[in-house]
């Protein structure tokens, strides 16, 4: 497998990964615990939830950081703006998931032991909880767009690749 290919199936796989957490994971997850009317539902499902995103968040920090290191190398298969953009977007995608992990869900999992796992009995009202609320907002904003501008880089990997093959002549 070529080194263009195996970037693009690195951010494809972390693209799927991310999509497959985001639409069936978390909400698969929420759902099924709650269905059970347990006083605690939303606390054991945000623990669920909040290890399956370490691994995307770490995981897409891990691929975005492995296709840029590789840049170098493949520059001369794409144009000087296609490839300036796709490592700006690369850039983008570590910086987001890093944060996301480190920033924001460190700040969410304290939060979380100041209301001693008991998120579900903190009335909404309270500044802890808004926090975290608010938190979670800025959690899923950076995972979104994390998503979109790899799927950005996928597509000009793809589009943008200048021909590499010769039209044998006779």
């Amino acid at each position: 497998m070529r080194l263009t290919n195996l970037r693009v199936a690195f951010l494809a796989a972390w693209l799927g990964l991310a999509i497959y957490f985001s639409a069936v994971v978390a909400p698969s997850a929420f759902g099924v615990l709650r269905s059970f009317n347990l006083g605690n539902a939303g606390e054991i499902a945000g623990t669920i939830v909040s290890r399956a995103l370490s691994v995307v968040n770490k995981t897409g920090l891990l691929f975005s950081l492995l296709v840029l290191v590789s840049a170098p190398v493949i520059k001369k298969y794409y144009g000087r703006w296609s490839f300036i953009f796709q490592n700006v977007l690369l850039i983008v995608v570590a910086i987001l998931t890093a944060a996301g992990e480190w920033l924001i869900a460190a700040r969410m999992r304290g939060l979380r032991l100041t209301m001693n796992g008991q998120i579900d009995q903190v009335p909404l009202t309270d500044p802890n909880r808004m926090a975290f609320a608010a938190l979670h907002g800025y959690s899923v904003a950076a995972l979104s767009i994390a998503m979109i501008a790899a799927l950005i880089v996928i597509l000009l990997m793809i589009i943008s690749r200048k021909a590499t093959f010769t039209i044998p002549t006779e």
